[in-house]
């Protein structure tokens, strides 16, 4: 009698002693295909952020008055762009450089303008924009003209993809100003198709 119910006891404890195996296997093949899918993120991140081409305009040493005296830390300019139609203007500050560059590019990209492009790599349209006292002019070029501009609007114009265009500072010379005006004057810009759609005419009556 003893025999036959220690029997199914060793049957028992056979059948959990195999299971455990099957149970690794199943976990090491969710963990690889896991560690696969964070590979394909991973890459697909690093070429999105390959895209973005970073420039920094001006770098500088600034600081706050508090009770116990003055806390310094470095303020940067930074313009992001991909060179295809898409440019942004960020600031950041830190304690370090590299803190206040890298906090100026993840506002840059908060804060990204799509720029309307001709064949030519330029404008299709004369556009005027102003912040503070920094007023901009902006005007499209034949091919071949290159960028003409100067400070940190040719930064902006150069990220954006423009290639031909002729621009002119009429204003502030302080390279934040003359950025967000270039950004403003970028922002207004409307194709031919666009200003036809809004005016409920005609594409051909523009022209004329």
């Amino acid at each position: 009698m003893t025999d036959s119910k220690n029997q199914p006891s060793s049957k028992r404890t056979s059948g959990s002693s195999d299971s455990p195996p099957a149970a690794d296997g199943r976990q090491d093949n969710r963990r690889n295909r896991g560690e696969k899918r964070g590979g394909r993120r991973d890459r697909r991140g690093q070429e999105r952020d390959s895209e973005w081409q970073e420039r920094v305009v001006q770098i500088r040493r600034v600081s706050k008055t508090v009770k116990g005296g003055k806390k310094m830390s470095f303020r940067a300019i930074v313009v992001v762009g991909n060179e295809k139609g898409q440019v942004g203007v960020g600031v950041g500050k830190a304690g370090d450089v590299i803190g206040a560059v890298r906090k100026g590019v993840a506002d840059g990209k908060k804060h990204l303008v799509r720029v309307p492009l001709t064949r030519n790599s330029s404008i299709p349209t004369l556009s005027n924009g102003r912040d503070g006292a920094a007023s901009v002019l902006i005007r499209p070029a034949a091919p071949g003209t290159g960028v003409i501009a100067g400070g940190s609007i040719r930064t902006v114009l150069e990220l954006a993809g423009i290639k031909n265009v002729l621009a002119k500072r009429l204003g502030s010379k302080t390279p934040l100003n003359n950025a967000r005006a270039a950004m403003v004057a970028l922002s207004e810009l409307r194709t031919h198709k666009a200003t036809a759609k809004e005016r409920g005419i005609s594409l051909e009556q523009i022209y004329s």
